[in-house]
């Protein structure tokens, strides 16, 4: 079984500047639920690494955020598709912990419980940090152009060696057609 890291905002969900704070603000982008189950079907293991600040912040509590991830695997679920855990930091940038993107802390972690090396484990992300943190543990950044990640595009910061495709589902695309 191959391992794909996914950040959640942006990438599987619509994001938000003001954060998605309950059950009801989280909306899927289209076909990043069916190209979750793709990946399923073609034994690929998925897990979700994601900076949710907010909770930090009382922009929302572990309940809210606990909800949240509850209609994403319920939503998930009707396409066939599983993500095997989810993994999140819950500080906010001005606490300086290792497991806040771009500090590779909780990839270690995932790879540590999964037992799995994270050397070229592809890492799909919308924002610089999620690009840092894979290039940290050495694994196979990818950008894509929904949340956050056309706005870094434009800006002219992210290297040139780093794949980027328009969404997760074309991502999902590439990755089955190379087999």
């Amino acid at each position: 079984m191959k391992l794909i890291i996914l950040d959640r905002d942006g990438v599987i969900n619509y994001d938000s500047d003001n954060y998605i704070k309950s059950e009801h603000e989280w909306e899927a982008i289209p076909g990043s639920l069916d190209a979750i189950a793709r990946l399923n079907r073609n034994k690929y293991r998925v897990v979700v690494v994601t900076n949710q600040s907010g909770l930090a912040r009382g922009k929302f509590d572990i309940n809210a955020l606990n909800a949240i991830h509850r209609k994403m695997h319920t939503h998930l679920s009707q396409y066939g598709g599983k993500i095997e855990a989810v993994f999140f930091c819950p500080h906010e940038p001005d606490d300086h912990c290792s497991c806040r993107k771009p500090e590779p802390g909780l990839l270690h972690e995932i790879s540590r419980r999964l037992r799995v090396p994270l050397y070229k484990t592809t890492i799909v992300g919308d924002k610089l940090s999620d690009m840092e943190a894979a290039l940290a543990v050495k694994a196979n950044p990818v950008l894509v152009k929904t949340g956050y990640g056309q706005a870094l595009l434009d800006s002219g910061r992210l290297a040139d060696d780093i794949a980027v495709f328009d969404d997760l589902a074309s991502v999902v695309d590439s990755l089955l057609k190379a087999g």
